[in-house]
């Protein structure tokens, strides 16, 4: 059975590796037909101080004091940038091990399972009703409403590696050990997703000069449970075309940057010395002030397979959106993103792990002038959306019962008693 949690964030199991007190989430047992999509059966509590907690409970490690020990989260993720990153989790009596994905681009905890009868009620679009893990797991422990993520897989290829990358979740804070220099945030806009401001993107220093606007289309926002940077179209073909004048590389196919062909070389030759460097540039929470991040090929050009021992394939990080620019894995494995959520802001440093042969991958810079707004009017959120499609069902049901009524029930006129006449009708009120 494969178990997927998707949520903002929802994930958060902590393996307990110290003899401190630890808070216990032990998951509880429904009767037949009370299972449904949602959290409210997990309860967090502190436990008795000689208490151990069993090995079917989730665990968040703390030291004596109360206060979270992040050194006990670092390392708990697997993963890459192609099939995502989890963290192993037991769930259920008696206790299964499964892979969690750890995923900022969603709200709610689905698990995939085997039907069973016990099972009425199943996942449907996220409902907005069921309180996200990372909430409850706030509201019940105390922890501060912040968390962190590492994901280690650049250059990695995802065929070839003998085990997954790594990675971290630190929850109720950051690590400094994680990451290098200092940590840039940029406001979150909307909170239904983490939704940032893009002001401009540069393809080897190179302004593409699009109307900022274009990049915040109809959002901008950072989700590591999408492997690639999205863009929206009109900004993608402005990013490929741009590659593709300063790329070494003459007449390069088309698919590849449609993600149709993967593209080979001569194993041992590095193919990151033919492209530019790409840099997206972010609001800080000064308004008029934006700061740069900056991935270098090794993080875009991604390795996925080899063939037949000679060739090393690769394909293109970068994918097309219709539905707003999405910061991926593709962009997140050259940073320590921190999800402030208690003060609003995401916050990105340069990943510990984001090199290669000794070689950075990924650098950040600024504080750089920042223009006006690129947002326009907010887009609709879904919960607001589902209203407004209610609404209006409701109102069409309401017309169609009307009409049904005036269908079914005969109208009737009365008229007097006495002998319709030329002059008990209309025709005397003739105009003479």
């Amino acid at each position: 059975m494969l178990l997927l949690v998707r949520g903002s964030l929802l994930l958060l199991l902590l393996c307990c590796r110290t003899a401190h007190c630890v808070y216990k989430i032990p998951l509880k047992i429904f009767s037949p037909g009370s299972f449904s999509s949602s959290s409210a059966g997990l309860q967090l509590q502190a436990p008795k101080p000689n208490q151990t907690a069993p090995r079917s409970a989730l665990s968040l490690a703390s030291d004596p004091s109360g206060a979270v020990n992040f050194l006990d989260m670092v390392n708990n993720l697997k993963g890459d940038s192609g099939r995502g990153y989890y963290m192993e989790m037991v769930i259920g009596t008696p206790g299964q091990t499964l892979n969690i994905l750890v995923d900022t681009g969603s709200s709610n905890f689905a698990v995939a399972a085997a039907p069973h009868p016990y099972i009425a009620t199943y996942f449907n679009r996220p409902d907005p009703s069921v309180e996200p893990f990372f909430n409850s797991l706030v509201l019940q422990t105390g922890i501060p409403d912040v968390f962190s993520l590492q994901m280690c897989g650049a250059g990695l290829s995802i065929s070839t590696a003998s085990e997954p990358a790594g990675g971290s979740l630190i929850m109720g804070g950051a690590e400094p050990t994680l990451y290098q220099g200092s940590v840039w945030y940029t406001p979150i806009l909307q909170e239904w997703y983490y939704q940032v401001e893009v002001l401009k993107l540069e393809v080897a220093d190179q302004n593409l000069s699009l109307d900022c606007k274009e990049y915040n289309t109809d959002k901008a926002i950072v989700d590591s449970g999408t492997t690639l940077l999205r863009l929206p179209v009109k900004v993608f073909n402005a990013v490929v075309e741009a590659i593709s004048q300063m790329s070494l590389v003459q007449d390069f196919s088309s698919g590849f940057f449609a993600g149709t062909k993967l593209a080979c070389w001569v194993k041992g030759e590095s193919p990151w010395r033919f492209f530019p460097k790409i840099s997206i540039y972010l609001r800080g929470t000064n308004s008029s002030q934006s700061f740069r991040l900056t991935v270098f090929p090794q993080l875009y050009i991604q390795p996925v397979t080899d063939l037949d021992g000679t060739l090393n394939c690769f394909r293109f990080g970068i994918s097309s959106s219709t539905n707003g620019l999405v910061i991926g894995a593709t962009v997140m494995e050259g940073f320590y993103v921190v999800f402030d959520r208690a003060q609003k802001r995401v916050g990105f440093a340069v990943s510990s792990c984001a090199e290669m042969n000794g070689v950075p991958v990924a650098e950040i810079a600024g504080p750089f002038p920042a223009d006006g707004a690129c947002i326009g009017t907010f887009p609709l959120q879904e919960p607001l959306l589902w209203i407004i499609a209610y609404s209006l069902m409701g109102v069409c049901a309401l017309v169609l019962l009307i009409l049904l009524i005036l269908l079914v029930v005969p109208c009737r006129r009365r008229y007097p008693d006495a002998e319709i006449t030329d002059q008990s009708s209309l025709v005397r009120h003739r105009i003479k």
